[in-house]
């Protein structure tokens, strides 16, 4: 049986993150459950060239935000874990406080309850207090709080080039190993300390 995975994406900035998971993940091992939120699917027309139902056609699986009778909804439904990749600031409240008003929220929350991994790249700032409260409950109540920033060492030429590095870390958190990006190494390690040694003869 292959592995599943439940991805969200909420109305925040940042859809070709969750678009781009979605390809990545299309001819993998790796089973895609899919659910967007109303904002969302203006989210992606506003932002990107896809089309929704192209998008949707990206998931092996896809569930209706007002559908809490969904597989998803249930502890019993096996997955590895949730990612809410962008995570607005309504959808984290909604998930910090337990408030399942509809299947994504519904599926975070069962996510939680069952110990599997819950992964929220927050996508909107500059935050305030309340915000960083919000994040603070979620991962008291154990989801892990990512961010969509950029990978300078990398040396990123493209929009492109940023959105699979941060896609693909995202992914290590769940164990799901992708070749196609640039690791850190030792060699980059090396080199960072030659700089710093050079900067301490100074």
């Amino acid at each position: 049986m292959k592995k599943r995975l439940v991805i969200g994406i909420s109305g925040a900035t940042g859809a070709v993150y969750g678009i781009r998971m979605l390809e990545m993940l299309k001819d993998s091992d790796i089973e895609t459950h899919l659910v967007l939120s109303n904002a969302a699917e203006k989210i992606i027309q506003l932002e990107t060239d896809y089309t929704v139902d192209h998008v949707k056609g990206l998931a092996h699986y896809n569930h209706d935000i007002d559908n809490v009778g969904a597989a998803i909804a249930s502890g019993s439904f096996d997955t590895i874990g949730m990612v809410v990749i962008p995570c607005s600031i309504k959808t984290l409240s909604g998930i910090a406080n337990s408030f399942s008003v509809n299947l994504l929220i519904r599926a975070a929350d069962v996510t939680l309850k069952e110990r599997r991994k819950l992964v929220l790249m927050v996508g909107e700032t500059p935050f305030h207090k309340g915000h960083f409260r919000l994040m603070s409950q979620a991962v008291d109540i154990g989801a892990i709080i990512t961010l969509p920033s950029v990978s300078f060492y990398t040396r990123p030429q493209t929009i492109r080039d940023i959105v699979d590095q941060r896609v693909a870390r995202t992914l290590d958190i769940f164990d799901i190993k992708l070749d196609s990006f640039k690791r850190w190494s030792q060699a980059d390690g090396d080199k960072a300390m030659d700089l710093l040694n050079k900067e301490r003869d100074l």
